[in-house]
């Protein structure tokens, strides 16, 4: 019987340098991230090796974890813990983390997962908790580019459901559960990473 083939995203090997520079910044001295959507496992492995002092806990929908884990297994890293079964609309992590990270998953989730997860996050941030996300944006309901319009195309084609979604709502989305945007950082092909910070004193706590 075969080995299974670890999955593998050309897309992360050519932005993963990129967002590192971003949460270099913005991660330093946090101790726990949750990865939300961690797709391949790519970046969790790069990121874990970078960032020793991390312990980077992967997730994603259940079909996806034995990618990550083939990553996980071959990284060997002490702060790579195993994948945990994440959705959005169903169970989430019971620990608190001090950062969460997510790449490419707001424009493949249709948009009322992406509110579900922003109104589940309170159940994992800490008090003064940090959200990065990567991807593309729109901005003022226009696309940034023509490539990026080819993509949201292509997204539809794929699913209805599916979208580059607009800065302002996923801010908004942000503010309602006591995030502050402290970065928007232009990446490469048109993308974006961007940073919000949880103030403790006004982030309403999970119910």
């Amino acid at each position: 019987m075969s080995q299974p083939q670890k999955p593998h995203a050309p897309a992360c090997d050519r932005n993963r340098e990129p967002i590192l520079q971003v949460l270099k910044r913005h991660f330093a001295g946090r101790r726990h991230v949750l990865e939300i959507g961690s797709g391949t496992g790519q970046h969790a492995v790069h990121f874990a090796a970078a960032m020793p002092a991390l312990t980077w806990q992967t997730s994603d929908l259940a079909e996806n974890l034995p990618g990550i884990r083939l990553w996980l297994e071959e990284a060997h890293a002490p702060n790579l813990p195993v994948p945990v079964a994440l959705d959005v609309n169903g169970s989430w992590p019971q620990a608190r983390y001090d950062a969460v990270f997510s790449a490419n998953t707001l424009h493949i989730m249709s948009w009322s997962d992406v509110q579900a997860m922003f109104a589940q996050l309170p159940r994992v941030l800490q008090a003064d908790a940090c959200l990065a996300i990567y991807g593309p944006f729109n901005f003022e309901g226009r696309f940034t580019s023509p490539s990026n319009a080819d993509f949201d195309a292509w997204l539809k084609q794929r699913s209805p459901h599916m979208g580059i979604r607009d800065f302002e709502a996923v801010d908004a989305l942000a503010q309602s559960i006591g995030l502050r945007l402290i970065e928007d950082c232009a990446m490469p092909a048109h993308n974006r990473t961007l940073v919000w910070q949880r103030s403790g004193a006004a982030a309403p706590e999970f119910r």
